[in-house]
């Protein structure tokens, strides 16, 4: 199948997005096609939509500035693991690329007035009017919780757009684990290289721990009780939902679900 910008704006305001919104955005290009133009005419049709009243935000995480034995490096040995420690480059904001993410979000982070949040491992890229509002003051022990660009997207009353990928990356999600009490919440240690007064250090924090194992579930649950209209574009499946009432009811099915 191939899409063309105005295909695409079409078919996004068919799912619901309009002037205005601000919007966090997760996708897998490959599932649509063929879209002349790719990751750049991606972008700009979903610009196009919000206008300058509007804002998007995507992840741009860098979690390989993580240490070695949480398992992201799992290609090399574990006698390699000092040496990543002591020389893995300093997070910096406007070179370090995103990993994983695609080629969307790498795009996006480095597109004209986009804003990036200092996180070393976690961070978000943001562009328009609520930009450097949603990615500043990102607190290396406050990945997803209260005063994190989750939670910032929050109370701007925004919106979450799942293109070409469920809710297996759906991190909204994890600010419904932040909020969410049950038993087997628990804070860890990471460690990432940072700049500190103008020189590389390797720095340990504490933050929550993370699980994702049962958000393909959970979206399940909640698409289905929400009655979620799932739109189709190509084998690109579109999920938009607004972020509020999605955080709310996965924070209540967690604390009920989760041991």
């Amino acid at each position: 199948m191939i899409f063309t910008k105005e295909d695409l704006i079409n078919q996004f305001t068919s799912c619901g997005l309009t002037k205005g919104q601000h919007i966090l955005v997760h996708t897998s290009l490959s599932k649509f096609g063929f879209i002349i133009g790719g990751a750049e005419t991606f972008i700009r049709a979903l610009l196009e939509i919000v206008g300058e009243e509007g804002t998007l935000m995507m992840p741009s995480q860098t979690w390989k500035n993580l240490d070695p034995s949480t398992g992201v490096h799992w290609e090399e040995p574990a006698e390699w693991w000092p040496m990543i420690r002591q020389h893995w480059p300093a997070y910096d904001k406007e070179i370090t690329p995103a990993i994983g993410m695609g080629v969307v979000a790498e795009m996006f982070r480095k597109w004209p007035g986009a804003a990036r949040s200092d996180h070393p491992a976690r961070s978000v890229a943001a562009v328009g009017r609520h930009a450097e509002y949603l990615t500043q003051n990102h607190d290396l022990s406050n990945i997803f919780g209260i005063g994190s660009p989750l939670d910032k997207l929050y109370h701007l009353n925004g919106y979450v757009l799942l293109a070409g990928v469920g809710h297996d990356k759906n991190t909204s999600l994890h600010l419904a684990e932040a909020r969410a009490d049950f038993p087997a919440k628990k804070r860890v240690y990471d460690s990432s290289a940072v700049m500190v007064g103008g020189r590389r250090k390797w720095v340990t924090y504490e933050t929550q721990a993370v699980n994702d194992e049962d958000f393909i579930r959970l979206g399940e649950e909640y698409d289905k009780e929400m009655n979620l209209k799932v739109h189709q574009a190509g084998k690109a499946e579109i999920r938009f939902m607004e972020q509020r009432p999605l955080v709310d009811w996965a924070t209540a099915w967690m604390e009920k679900n989760r041991l």
